[in-house]
């Protein structure tokens, strides 16, 4: 599948960029205000005690902030932050080897942290709970554990998909928390934060524009920031003005509430081959030759989010406002189970 300019999945080419745009401390970090406050009460209270803090859970949809988040708060604290993700850690050894090599206070970023092997998973427990690493040395009778004490660390896990978490791993984190996709206002301010930073000039109904085709999310916001800053370079002198702004994510085929070409294939699939629904994912999938999961991780969450798809027992349903927005027609369904 080709690169979705509005994917909030990150992407290899612009990483060293999207690292210029991410903030530092919790005061540059915009939106998720509910979250920030309690984070903000954790490193306080850590800070005063002179304490690692509490092993924390960040999940939510990709794109929102939760790596963002995890640097900042080593940041607050002023520890060094050791960033990995679950399949990277294939066995108990690697998890070791990370483990002994944090000082007192470190930050462990674990991404992913739901795809973590069972076997890594078991060392880790105690690893959290008593700051200890148990290592078996040997094979067979002759096997002994070892008991090596380690630093009091803190373990960030971030997570899309928490029901996936084991009940063990999820129950060792002291502080849990749920990113929401921005409102309006705070992805206005996210894109103008992000073309002050890239020194773009943009008018503010160029920001409105590109803030409410980003699908909530600012990774999304800061791609189409940089999409819509080329073509202005390239077709109108450098400056983002709300025409330039719509003619650019015109040629992206990102509509007005931000769905691409993939999004609208999945409505139209439900609405043109199944009636609207209910139909089952994995009909959906096979029908736009996609994968389950993609459809369910990467595009159901902002059409659930716009109220376009309903999730009922018997399967995914097209809403009004999606035969709306797609200018279909919405069929009488009183009229049509008197006609079946």
């Amino acid at each position: 599948m080709a690169e979705r300019v509005v994917s909030a999945k990150p992407n290899d080419e612009e990483g060293n960029l999207e690292l210029s745009l991410r903030p530092k401390r919790l005061a540059e970090y915009i939106g998720q205000d509910k979250v920030k406050q309690n984070l903000r009460i954790l490193i306080e209270a850590a800070k005063a005690r002179g304490e690692a803090i509490d092993h924390t859970l960040l999940y939510g949809p990709p794109g929102l902030g939760k790596t963002t988040l995890g640097n900042i708060m080593a940041n607050e604290m002023g520890v060094s932050i050791k960033t990995t993700s679950g399949p990277a850690i294939e066995r108990p050894g690697d998890l070791a080897a990370i483990l002994t090599n944090l000082r007192a206070g470190d930050v462990l970023f674990v991404d992913e942290v739901h795809r973590l092997a069972h076997a890594v998973e078991e060392v880790l427990y105690p690893a959290m709970e008593d700051f200890n690493l148990d290592i078996i040395i040997g094979k067979g009778p002759s096997a002994r554990s070892l008991r090596l004490p380690l630093p009091h660390f803190t373990l960030i896990g971030a997570t899309t998909r928490f029901a996936m978490l084991s009940a063990p791993l999820r129950d060792r984190f002291g502080a849990i928390y749920r990113l929401e996709f921005y409102d309006p206002p705070a992805m206005s301010e996210i894109v103008r934060r992000s073309a002050g930073i890239l020194q773009v000039p943009i008018e503010e109904e160029g920001v409105t524009e590109i803030a409410r085709r980003a699908r909530g999310t600012p990774r999304v916001a800061n791609r189409l920031l940089k999409r819509v800053r080329d073509y202005a370079q390239v077709r109108a002198e450098g400056k983002i003005t709300a025409a330039v702004a719509k003619k650019a994510l015109e040629m992206l085929e990102v509509d007005s509430l931000g769905l691409d070409e993939t999004d609208r294939k999945v409505l139209r699939a439900i609405i043109v081959k199944f009636g609207g629904g209910p139909v089952g994912l994995d009909t959906i999938a096979a029908s736009i030759s996609e994968e389950s999961d993609t459809i369910m991780d990467v595009y159901e969450p902002y059409l659930l989010q716009l109220g376009f798809l309903d999730r009922t027992p018997r399967g995914r349903v097209a809403t009004r406002n999606a035969y709306k927005h797609l200018g279909l027609d919405y069929p009488d369904r009183a009229e049509q189970e008197r006609l079946l």
